[in-house]
């Protein structure tokens, strides 16, 4: 009796083993680097096989395999956005089909700044550092990671594409990528199905284990402004200095900081008065005066090269404020 319980749980076991591996893994990934990462992508319905039940691990990623995988897997999408037309897939790419499997997946990467060459085409083999830097964009739709300062060396930097050297850099530094033993990335080298999904899953699991930096407040920008003096006289000792400025809107002001005296001139600093963040403003150009005053023995100047108007002037206090 004892035997046949004990046969009995193990065929149980048997049975559980075999259906696990026919629901979890593919028929073709075992004893593959990637074997458990693309498991549980598989697990999650991020990936799936051919009519054979076989993933292909060590074939070519296609540019259009590659887009599709990152936005599935970042399940990125463009529900925030609102569009007069649907939008198709060759308002954004020359060689690409309307019609095609892939068109939404290039659609909402482009849309989500994935930077998606405009040229490709759906069957071009995808090299590491595209798919590399494609993924890193896609990481940064959900939101800005601090990331160690520190530059990776690579033996083969000087094959890489600078304008992807960033995006490697923080995939290394992130450890969603990892070198080989010569410290090699081989940028130029086709990304295989098992380093796309590698890569993958590294970064879903980055972005679950790590809190984007909060989103500040936006602050303000200094508007450019152009500054003209006028100088009039009060009298034989006194000048009167007016300074003029356009500014975006009424919110903005102009402050006269401070006055440095040297030799025969009087050297006007300004700064900009930002407007209140919880006003709201016309977007109107207004001007914007401020006046001091200064001895009439002393040519006033604006600080930064800025010359006034004929003037001399004495004294003046640091502080005011014009709206």
């Amino acid at each position: 009796m004892k035997k046949r319980s004990l046969l009995i749980v193990t065929l149980v076991a048997m049975m559980l083993f075999t259906l696990g591996q026919t629901v979890w893994a593919f028929k073709d990934v075992q004893n593959d680097p990637n074997e458990q990462k693309i498991a549980e992508l598989k697990k999650l319905g991020i990936l799936s096989g051919d009519k054979q039940d076989k993933y292909n691990p060590k074939d070519k990623l296609t540019y259009a395999q590659g887009v599709s995988l990152i936005v599935k897997g970042l399940d990125l999408n463009i529900d925030h956005i609102r569009f007069i037309k649907a939008p198709e897939v060759k308002d954004y790419f020359t060689n690409l089909k309307n019609d095609a499997w892939y068109a939404d997946a290039f659609i909402i990467a482009s849309l989500n700044g994935l930077e998606i060459p405009k040229t490709v085409k759906a069957n071009d083999v995808m090299t590491r550092e595209q798919f590399a830097h494609h993924l890193f964009k896609a990481m940064l739709t959900k939101g800005d990671y601090a990331f160690i300062e520190i530059f990776m060396l690579l033996e083969d930097e000087a094959d890489v594409n600078k304008d992807y050297m960033d995006s490697i850099q923080k995939l290394i530094i992130s450890k969603v990528v990892t070198l080989d033993k010569s410290n090699k990335f081989y940028p130029k080298k086709a990304v295989t199905r098992s380093e796309a999904a590698g890569w993958l899953y590294g970064a879903i699991q980055f972005t679950k284990e790590n809190t984007p930096i909060p989103e500040q407040p936006e602050q303000p920008q200094q508007p450019a402004i152009d500054p003209k003096l006028n100088v009039t006289a009060v009298n034989a000792d006194i000048n009167k200095v007016t300074i003029t400025a356009q500014m975006p809107h009424p919110g903005y002001g102009l402050r006269i900081a401070s006055i440095a005296f040297e030799g025969d001139q009087a050297i006007i600093h300004l700064e900009t008065v930002l407007p209140n963040p919880d006003t709201m403003y016309p977007q109107v150009i207004t001007d914007v005066s401020i006046s001091t005053y200064i001895d009439s023995k002393l040519k006033p100047v604006l600080a930064g090269g800025s010359q006034s108007s004929p003037g001399s002037s004495g004294s003046a206090s640091s502080g005011i404020i014009a709206q």
